[in-house]
């Protein structure tokens, strides 16, 4: 009678592929949280060597169990994309060019910018001659991004400090 040689229990899977690992294995974990709708969304930040290696949904999350929207999933691509902008461009009036300019310049001329406008623009008293203390040719738009402490203190520097009359931030969805 024929024999066939004692070998070993088949694999469902080859050598090379039992021999491969996870690329999060050894990977340092931080909990996040996602920086776009201020739902709160919860993020697993995975980090190796000092660099950004993935960022997933926290499944521990109430308020997201795992899953993250299309912007949210984007969020490793936002931070590690080669194309992304990292430095202060400039394109001056009536230039056809832009020009990258270092961040205290870019600082000086927003600080610069409104300190004139609000200058030139500033309404001490009303025609009846009460006290006002507003300037109404800017103001500022927040996005649902910001919590209720940025809120607050965006509120304290354009009203109370600048003077702005127009400050609205978007709602929570």
């Amino acid at each position: 009678m024929f024999r066939l040689p004692l070998v070993a229990e088949p694999q469902p899977y080859s050598p090379q592929t039992s021999n491969k690992a996870s690329r999060l294995r050894g990977a340092t974990v931080t909990d996040g949280v996602c920086p776009y709708c201020a739902v709160g969304c919860g993020q697993l930040i995975y980090t190796k060597g000092g660099q950004l290696i993935d960022i997933e949904g926290d499944p521990r999350s109430p308020i997201n169990e795992g899953t993250l929207c299309p912007k949210g999933a984007n969020a490793f691509q936002l931070a590690v994309n080669p194309h992304r902008v990292t430095s202060v461009m400039y394109r001056a009036p009536y230039s056809d060019r832009w020009e990258t300019k270092p961040l205290d310049w870019a600082l000086d001329q927003v600080a610069r910018r409104i300190k004139d406008a609000r200058d030139r623009d500033f309404t001490h008293r009303n025609a009846e001659g009460r006290l006002i203390n507003n300037v109404k040719s800017f103001g500022t738009l927040g996005g649902a991004t910001l919590d209720i402490e940025e809120n607050y203190l965006i509120k304290k520097l354009f009203a109370a400090g600048l003077g702005v009359a127009s400050i609205e931030n978007q709602a929570r969805i």
